[in-house]
């Protein structure tokens, strides 16, 4: 085996890091652009090969500088890492030709290299969340990449930007605050900070620091949900996707509070769902609670929202909260569904905000008053942007179908019947704000201020088919998405106790 191919675990990483400091030693944007679009192509590349070796033979242990875990630093790579390792990289892959028409209108000229470095050191981060086996270095990473996303989305051309980055700065340090606290009771506790090593030595210290043990639990749950969005923890989440640059928005969506939910699902049952009866306590309860409340609550907010961009902000939220009440309900069709829609999620979203910043381009506003009969000046923008709209209400023969599906049948497996019903009633708010937007861009006559409105160049064009293609494909194909999603499912609750 070529040295190259051990290495995978660390260029994940190391590539994009130095890809982000070449890129803020370059003053052509061009330049920047182009660097960024060689790493982030590399990345689905390695994360693709990572995928093939767990799948071939069995999880990946990667050993920084040689220290043996757990007193060195481990890169662990299993189903569930690599699921997501291969989502964030795949959607940072496919995106990013778009980047240079939206960032050329959103963002100044000589700020451009700054801004392809920050992408890069937020990649750098998420990557780096996803692969680690150590707590405390899922820290680093979780500040790399939260410090470059403030910058990000302040570098949007609304002066709000500012203020949404400088409250996103204040909750995501109380986030990162509350998640090093748990971390530094579990290290009193045990004496490692290796994950795996945490597992093992939790169960024996049980009897005696059980106190501290869910200390660390509620620590980390609340600081790993104030940076996923977890209702009612997501106060930040809609200023920051309305005024950060449209392509920070499509990248954010369908990466970060992704990557926040694994970490959140790591720590729940490889950590102390190995070790402690979860049963025991009302973690799985509280989840269950407030996803249901994100739901509908983030729902009906979208109903209301005369902003495209803040209406799919709520949406978010709302379908975080599908994939967070799968990790509630600790069953096997149940954890399938919340994973699946990590992914599933990943891609409409990506396509329905990727959409959006299309119609920014041609027609400088998002407001949906102003884009009646868009549909008719755009055609194939909101062809895609139906396609996704249409995966979000869970139609069948879309990505949206196949997740709800396996929520339903968990919630069903858990006698939870009234559940199963919350879960269809739910979409048919999704139906109504979704509806109402393509009812405005399809069924009304073009408003005046459209009538040079057209379909976005072929590089925004061909990512946002490509994302809306994928909705239909792997609603109809499940094997990658639902097959994998239920390997990791079934690793997972097999390690709990």
């Amino acid at each position: 085996m070529s040295a190259a191919w051990l290495h995978l675990p660390i260029l994940q990483v190391v590539l994009p890091l130095f890809g982000a400091i070449a890129a803020a030693f370059l003053k052509r944007s061009a330049s920047a652009f182009a660097l960024a679009l060689v790493v982030s192509w590399l990345m689905p590349v390695i994360a693709g090969a990572l995928l093939w070796q767990v799948l071939t033979g069995g999880p990946v242990s990667y050993h920084l500088g040689g220290w043996e875990p757990p007193w060195g630093i481990e890169y662990r790579v299993d189903l569930l890492n690599a699921f997501v390792l291969l989502l964030i990289s795949a959607i940072g892959a496919v995106i990013m030709p778009a980047a240079r028409r939206s960032i050329d209108l959103e963002i100044e000229a000589d700020r451009q290299p700054r801004f392809y470095c920050m992408f890069l050191l937020c990649l750098t981060g998420l990557l780096g969340i996803a692969i680690t086996g150590d707590a405390f270095n899922a820290f680093v990473f979780l500040e790399i990449s939260s410090l470059s996303t403030y910058v990000l989305i302040a570098l949007g051309p609304d002066r709000r930007a500012l203020l949404a980055a400088y409250r996103y700065l204040i909750v995501g340090t109380i986030g990162a605050t509350f998640y090093v606290i748990g971390v530094g009771l579990l290290y009193l506790v045990t004496g490692t900070l290796n994950m795996a090593d945490l597992a093992v030595r939790i169960g024996p210290a049980w009897e005696a620091q059980s106190r501290a043990i869910i200390a660390a639990l509620g620590f980390i749950t609340v600081g790993v949900g104030l940076k996923l969005a977890l209702f009612p923890l997501h106060a930040w989440l809609p200023n920051a996707y309305t005024y950060a640059p449209s392509w920070v928005t499509v990248f954010l969506s369908a990466s970060a509070t992704k990557v926040a939910i694994y970490l959140l699902v790591r720590f729940y049952f490889s950590v102390f769902g190995s070790a402690v009866d979860l049963d025991l306590l009302p973690v799985a309860t509280f989840i269950v609670a407030l996803s249901v409340a994100a739901m509908f609550l983030a729902s009906i907010s979208a109903v209301f929202e005369p902003n495209l961009k803040r209406m799919l902000a709520y949406s978010s939220v709302a379908q975080i909260g599908y994939i967070t009440l799968g990790i509630g309900l600790q069953n096997q069709a149940g954890v399938t569904g919340g994973l699946v829609h990590i992914v599933n999620h990943g891609m409409m979203k990506a396509a329905l905000f990727l959409a959006a910043g299309a119609v920014l381009l041609r027609v400088r506003t998002v407001r949906i008053a102003e884009l009646a009969g868009i549909g008719r000046k755009m055609p194939w923008t909101m062809a895609a942007f139906s396609v996704a709209g249409l995966g979000l209400i869970g139609t069948p023969g879309t990505t949206g179908f196949v997740s709800k599906w396996y929520l339903v049948l968990g919630a069903i497996e858990r006698g939870w019947w009234p559940l199963a019903f919350l879960i269809v009633a739910s979409s048919v708010i999704a139906l109504v704000y979704v509806g109402r937007f393509l009812e405005i861009a399809w069924m009304r006559e073009p408003a005046e201020g459209l009538a040079e409105a057209a379909d976005p160049p072929g590089s925004v064009l061909l990512p946002l088919l490509i994302l809306a293609a994928a909705t239909i494909y792997f609603g109809l194909d499940t094997a990658l998405t639902a097959g994998i999603a239920g390997q990791a499912a079934q690793s997972l609750l097999g390690g709990m106790r």
